[in-house]
């Protein structure tokens, strides 16, 4: 594997050293905001993950490598380069081999942390069932993903523009550990509620890097999803949401949006629908995960991972 990985200095050092390292994803970046919003919150978030005694780590592809953190021209790239693909774990074979820049989801992020041996990631939203799956089957490999790969996914729940009660019966069904951090129900995103429980809920970091080091020291693959709600004050009540989520996606099947296009489309309505709400509110929940992400990551090396 090393012909396919690039390293950052700062995290090449942390692995040399064994310092805590967290991941971040480049999809939210390249397809999830836009710049320079994208730029200013990737910038931010690292610099988040440093304070609180990590090192971050943003993963994406480039020049035929998996590049596990990204110096300032490369992030640049990323946040303006209008033809990065949307890399899934099928697409990585073919990116590697064309060597396109490509921006990794929470799946390829996954991967690539793992192979670096990197055990928390820190992100907005998993993906997931997407809404009249039954009938599409259009189900995210971010699910797959967490019941092979050992990696944490701190999150703010599943995007709500997905059907969170089958997300969650898929992930019960994959054996994938469901964490509400502080709380007893599982958040919606841009809302701290949605209606649908967790299995478990941590009230600290440190219980939280107890169970992680529990699963994996007894060799239980596979990832865990720690739902961390967004902070009260920048969130958007469920039912307000819920009724643009609608309008949003009325308008996709309007306009024949199918596949990786799905999420781009109905995050930028949304935004529109929301006159900026939603992007504030998705900055803000990153920035509260990467925090958390960081203490976590603290918390594994205290106990030994």
């Amino acid at each position: 594997m090393k012909e396919y990985m690039s390293y950052s200095e700062e995290v090449k050092h942390a692995l040399v050293h064994d310092l805590p390292i967290v991941a971040l994803e480049t999809t939210i970046i390249s397809h999830g905001m836009p710049y320079p919003q994208n730029r200013e919150m990737a910038i931010e978030v690292e610099q988040i993950i440093r304070d609180h005694g990590a090192v971050p780590a943003t993963i994406g592809f480039m020049d035929g490598k998996i590049k596990v953190g990204l110096n300032a021209s490369e992030l640049e790239e990323f946040a303006t380069n209008k033809d990065v693909a949307k890399v899934s774990r099928r697409d990585i074979p073919y990116i590697l081999s064309s060597r396109k820049i490509g921006a990794a989801t929470v799946a390829a992020t996954m991967i690539g942390a793992q192979l670096a041996g990197i055990q928390m990631f820190a992100t907005g939203g998993i993906g997931g069932v997407h809404r009249e799956g039954e009938i599409t089957w259009d189900v995210s490999a971010d699910l797959t993903e967490l019941a092979q790969t050992s990696v944490a996914v701190v999150c703010a729940g599943c995007k709500s523009i997905l059907d969170i009660g089958r997300t969650l019966e898929y992930l019960e069904t994959a054996g994938v550990p469901v964490v509400g951090y502080q709380t007893k129900g599982f958040p919606a995103f841009y809302s701290r509620e949605s209606g649908f429980a967790v299995q478990t809920s941590m009230e600290s970091p440190e219980k939280a890097a107890e169970m992680l080091s529990t699963k994996w020291k007894m060799g239980l693959k596979g990832g865990a999803v720690i739902a961390n709600p967004i902070p009260e004050a920048d969130a958007i009540p469920y039912e307000e949401i819920e009724q643009i989520i609608v309008q949003a996606m009325h308008e996709a099947y309007q306009y024949g949006i199918s596949g990786k296009q799905v999420t781009p489309f109905m995050l930028a309505k949304v935004k529109e629908l929301t006159n900026g709400r939603s992007l504030e509110a998705n900055i803000a929940l990153v920035k509260n995960n990467a925090k958390l992400a960081a203490q976590i990551a603290v918390a594994l090396k205290q106990n030994g991972n």
